[in-house]
């Protein structure tokens, strides 16, 4: 089944009531190329004068800026990310991934945006390693053997990328989780966001900027 980003966002909608207190972030690209990625109680929101709407998990999108709502628990963040020469040199790479394994473009970039910035050298706390931070068993599982090398790293992420989609029925939210806490920690979440700020800022920071990269294309 080939995946389109419409269908990636529809899928990744969640059902159920709609949080009394829910966060919710927005993105756009500006003239300079800069993602912004702001929260509605930042001084942007405020500027941009947009209201907040009703709906748990929607990700809803204008020709400009693209707001998402997952939850009341999500941390506050505000970041800027620059979709510069550094990040365009691996489109190719990208484009590739997403040939091989089904998936959009703009999800794999926004998941090396949040995870490493572009930069193929980052390291987590962790250990995680390069553009789309794998670990090292992680890599060795996908038979990543330079994890270092750009097109190694991102047809390795994307690869499983893919891997969760699949095992979560095509559950975005779910997929993005597991790959930030792993597998384990949305299996205690019994399938649901697991209630961990970093991983809850980091699902709706890659959602963020999917839509972002989405509008800017």
């Amino acid at each position: 089944m080939r995946l389109t980003a419409a269908a990636l966002a529809i899928a990744g909608a969640l059902a159920g009531p709609s949080p009394a207190h829910a966060r919710s972030v927005y993105s756009y690209v500006d003239q300079d190329g800069v993602i912004r990625v702001f929260d509605d109680a930042s001084e942007e929101y405020q500027r941009l004068h947009h209201k907040p709407s009703r709906g748990r998990g929607r990700i809803i999108s204008s020709p400009q800026v693209h707001r998402i709502e997952i939850g009341e628990r999500v941390a506050p963040a505000q970041a800027q990310y620059r979709w510069n020469t550094s990040g365009k040199d691996y489109d190719p790479h990208v484009q590739e991934a997403a040939r091989k394994y089904e998936l959009p473009a703009a999800l794999i970039k926004a998941v090396i945006a949040a995870e490493s910035a572009f930069n193929p050298r980052a390291v987590s706390r962790k250990g995680a390693q390069g553009l789309m931070q794998l670990m090292p068993h992680t890599a060795r599982e996908l038979s990543v053997q330079d994890v270092w090398d750009p097109a190694q790293n991102i047809d390795g992420g994307a690869r499983y990328l893919r891997k969760l989609w699949t095992q979560y029925d095509g559950d975005l939210f779910r997929t993005l989780s597991a790959y930030n806490a792993g597998p384990e920690a949305v299996k205690k979440a019994r399938g649901s966001i697991p209630n961990i700020a970093e991983t809850q800022d980091y699902v709706r920071r890659v959602l963020a900027l999917y839509q972002a990269y989405i509008g800017s294309s």
